[in-house]
């Protein structure tokens, strides 16, 4: 089992830069891959970036060159910088962890309570 706590979530204008981190306590294995969701109202949840504890990352076509994940493995810590914000970015941010790449953002993984960015135009 990990709890997963997100923080850095807020309104920021368009063309701004934003940093949402989370902290993850418990079974370290299960922080093996960690990522970042996203779900705007009235649309699936989607898989923004993710990165592994080999600090191999991919990052969802919409955000490349805009996002950055990282990972500290020393506080079982994972980061997205966000750059260069567009109203289209505006939603509930989860971060989620799992054992595996397959096993990320289902339910046998662990997800946080989510963290709520909005961008203004």
């Amino acid at each position: 089992q990990v709890q997963l706590v997100e923080s850095g979530g807020g309104l920021v204008q368009a063309g701004g830069s934003l940093v949402l981190s989370c902290v993850a306590s418990g079974n370290v294995f299960s922080t093996n891959v960690m990522g970042w969701y996203r779900q705007a109202p009235g649309k699936q949840r989607e898989l923004v970036a993710s990165i592994t504890r080999g600090a191999n990352t991919n990052y969802a076509d919409s955000v490349k060159g805009r996002f950055a994940i990282s990972r500290d493995n020393t506080k079982n810590m994972v980061f997205l910088q966000m750059n260069s914000l567009k109203p289209e970015d505006t939603a509930v941010y989860y971060c989620a962890s799992g054992s595996t790449l397959r096993v990320l953002g289902t339910t046998g993984g662990s997800w946080g309570q989510g963290t709520q960015v909005t961008v203004s135009s």
